[in-house]
C-alpha cells in the first residue's frame, strides 16, 4: 500500500520507519532539508522536498496512487490542508496531527470530516489519557486494554523477594486467565518460552482477562494506596489537558510552572485545582508546596533533562510516584533504571494511534511498548489463516511473537499449547518489532 506522509519530524520518522519495515510504499514529504535528509539516508523511503501543501509536490508524490495520508508536520492548518487536498486526489483515508483545540474537539469532527479528515490525532491529549489510564492502577507500570476491555495487560516491576522470581515459567504457579507476555530486562525485551525465568528488578507484561488482572495485582504486587494527590510540573499542552482530566476523576490536583500566563490560563479551567507560578527544581520551593505528600509527580516540561532532575527531587522528598514526559524514546530505559516510575513519550503514544488506523488485515488495536521494543496488537483471525482449526503448539507461529489471549464471541481464553485458533478469534499478540510483518501476514492467511 501507498502512505504519503507529510512531515519528517519524530513522529513521522517512527511512522515511516515502522511502515517502511513492514513493506509499505512509504513517500515522506518534509520542506525541511536536514530532516529530508537523515529519513533519506537512513529509511528505506522515498523523499521529497516541499511543502505537504502544494498540489505540484503532492501530485510528484504520487498522491492519486495512495491509499493513506498522514500528516504530521508542526502546523495544524498545514496538515488539514494536506489532507484536504489527498481526499480531493482520491485517496481513501486520512489522519492529520491537529493540536490546537479550536481543530480538535469533539464538535468540530463532522466539519473535519467535511474537510477531508478522517482521524484527528491529538498528541498532547492522548498523552494525558494515557497518564490518567496508569495512575487508576496504581502499582502498575503501564495498563492496556483490549477488546471492549475484555483482556487487560499490566506491567510491573518485580521486587526481590516476590515469589514469581527465579522460577521457570513452566513451573510458575499464577492465577487462571494469566499469562506472561513480555519480559523488560536490562533495555532488552524478551518474547518468554517455558524456559526463562523473572528476575528482580524485571519489568514484567502480564496479559489476562480483565477481572483476574485486577485481583492479581493486589494479591501478588506491592498493591500501593489509590492515588489521591497529584502534582503537575509544567502547565503545557499536556499539563493542562491532563489536570482537567484528573479533576474531573476526582483527584486533588496542583499545577506548578514558571510561566504566569501559563498558569492563569489554567486556573481558569479547574474548579478545585490550585496553580502556582514557581520553579519546579528549587527544592525549597518543592518541599513548601508539600511534593513528598503527592501520591504521584508528573513532569511535563519540554526538557527531557529538566524533567528527569525534577522528578529525582520529587523522589528524594518523598513523592510515592513519578512520571516524566520525553521527547526521546530511547530514555526511557534509562529513566526507568534510575528509579523513574514511569517515562512516557507523546511520539510514541501518537505513533501507535496511528499505526491502528494504518496497519494491514483486521488489526483492531496496537500499542508500542517501552520505546517500541515490542508491540501488542489485537488481531482478528481470518478464515485463510493457516492457523484455523490448529492447535497452537501445532502452529508454525513466527518467532517471537506470542498470542498471550484469545477473545471468542464474549469469552476470555488465555490459551495454552492445546488452544484451537478459529476464524473470527480476538487474538492479543505480543512481537518484536522485526517479526510483526510476519505476524500480520500469518493471520491474514498469505
Amino acid at each position: 500500500m501507498r502512505v504519503v506522509i507529510v512531515g519528517a519530524g519524530k513522529v513521522g520518522y517512527s511512522l515511516a520507519q515502522r511502515l517502511s519495515e513492514e513493506n509499505h510504499e512509504v513517500v515522506v514529504i518534509e520542506k525541511d532539508e536536514e530532516r529530508r535528509s537523515i529519513v533519506q539516508n537512513n529509511l528505506d523511503v522515498m523523499t521529497i522536498a516541499g511543502n505537504g501543501a502544494s498540489p505540484r509536490v503532492l501530485t510528484e508524490a504520487g498522491i492519486e496512487q495512495a491509499k493513506l495520508m498522514i500528516a504530521v508536520t508542526d502546523s495544524d492548518e498545514v496538515n488539514m490542508i494536506a489532507c484536504m487536498a489527498a481526499k480531493q486526489a482520491g485517496v481513501a483515508r486520512t489522519i492529520a496531527r491537529v493540536r490546537d483545540p479550536e481543530y480538535a474537539a469533539q464538535d468540530q469532527l463532522v466539519f473535519n470530516r467535511f474537510l477531508g479528515v478522517d482521524l484527528v490525532i491529538n498528541p498532547e491529549m492522548v498523552t494525558a489519557i494515557e497518564i490518567s489510564r496508569i495512575i487508576r492502577t496504581p502499582a502498575a507500570l503501564d495498563v492496556e486494554d483490549f477488546a471492549g476491555g475484555k483482556v487487560r495487560m499490566l506491567e510491573v516491576k518485580i521486587r526481590s523477594d516476590s515469589p514469581l522470581v527465579n522460577v521457570p515459567l513452566r513451573k510458575l504457579t499464577l492465577p487462571p486467565q494469566i499469562l506472561v507476555a513480555g519480559i523488560l530486562r536490562q533495555a532488552r525485551m524478551i518474547i518468554p518460552r517455558g524456559t526463562d525465568v523473572i528476575l528482580p528488578h524485571d519489568s514484567v507484561f502480564f496479559v489476562g482477562e480483565h477481572t483476574a488482572i485486577e485481583a492479581f495485582e493486589g494479591q501478588f504486587m506491592n498493591k500501593q494506596s489509590p492515588v489521591e494527590r497529584v502534582m503537575i510540573i509544567g502547565a503545557g499542552r499536556i499539563g493542562r489537558h491532563l489536570a482537567v482530566l484528573l479533576e474531573k476523576n476526582g483527584l486533588s490536583v496542583k499545577v506548578l510552572d514558571k510561566d504566569r500566563s501559563r498558569c492563569q490560563e489554567l486556573a481558569k479551567m479547574l474548579t478545585k485545582g490550585m496553580v502556582l507560578c514557581g520553579d519546579g527544581t528549587d527544592i525549597d520551593f518543592l518541599a513548601e508546596e508539600g511534593v513528598g505528600e503527592a501520591d504521584a509527580v508528573i513532569c511535563l516540561t519540554d526538557d527531557d533533562k529538566l524533567n528527569l532532575l525534577m522528578a529525582l527531587l520529587a523522589k528524594h522528598l518523598g513523592a510515592q510516584k513519578t512520571f516524566v514526559r520525553v521527547g526521546r524514546s530511547e530514555y526511557i530505559p534509562l529513566l526507568e533504571q534510575v528509579g523513574i516510575d514511569v517515562a512516557l513519550s507523546p511520539r510514541l503514544l501518537t505513533a501507535g494511534a496511528i499505526l491502528r488506523l494504518v496497519r494491514r488485515g483486521d488489526i483492531v488495536h496496537v500499542s508500542l511498548l517501552e520505546g517500541a521494543k515490542a508491540e501488542a496488537m489485537e488481531i482478528i483471525v481470518s478464515p485463510n489463516c493457516d492457523g484455523v482449526g490448529k492447535r497452537l503448539k501445532d502452529i508454525h507461529f513466527p518467532r517471537n511473537a506470542l498470542v498471550g489471549a484469545i477473545v471468542r464471541q464474549d469469552r476470555t481464553i488465555v490459551p495454552d499449547g492445546n488452544e484451537i485458533l478459529c476464524a473470527n478469534d480476538r487474538a492479543i499478540v505480543f512481537a518484536l518489532p522485526d517479526t510483526v510483518g510476519k505476524v500480520v501476514e500469518f493471520f491474514e492467511g498469505r
